[in-house]
């Protein structure tokens, strides 16, 4: 497929997670098993799949933005992580947990065929951990609403 491009092209490039403190956020996802990237100072980058996550303070993404600090609130949205397979789900949620997440809800079946649990890292910043058996991922892990592969998802 590919896109006509007027204005914006169609990614997310740079996730910016505001954080209390950058040492614990980032000992928290490193403990997760992402890979800081080189940044400069003040700022933590991990490398994602064809985009990056970043950790930055709070006072200063306010500052940076022209806003107070209460403004820039906490809003309602998640993050989302597919995995390959249903047992995943739970394993990456464990993990979250033993890392420092609260787990919110633990990995359950819902309604439309997947599977999936929810946890908040250690600024309340919310994850959704899914397996969905309609979206198979890329062979390199590459999530794609309608799915990459014609086969089967495996259960297992």
């Amino acid at each position: 497929m590919s896109w006509k491009v007027d204005i914006m092209e169609p990614r997310i490039s740079l996730i910016t997670l505001a954080v209390t403190d950058k040492d614990r956020a980032s000992a928290f996802y490193t403990a997760l098993g992402l890979r800081r990237a080189d940044s400069e100072e003040g700022i933590v980058v991990f490398d994602l799949l064809g985009q990056s996550l970043a950790l930055y303070a709070r006072v200063d993404l306010a500052r940076d933005m022209g806003v107070s600090v209460v403004e820039l609130g906490a809003g309602g949205m998640t993050l989302g992580y597919n995995t390959r397979t249903r047992n995943e789900v739970a394993q990456v949620l464990d993990r979250a947990k033993a890392a420092g997440a609260r787990i919110l809800k633990p990995a359950h079946d819902v309604f439309w065929g997947g599977y999936i649990g929810y946890f908040s890292d250690p600024d309340g910043h919310i994850w959704e951990v899914a397996f969905n058996p309609f979206s198979p991922l890329s062979e390199d892990g590459a999530f794609r609403w309608a799915g990459y592969a014609q086969d089967a998802p495996q259960s297992g």
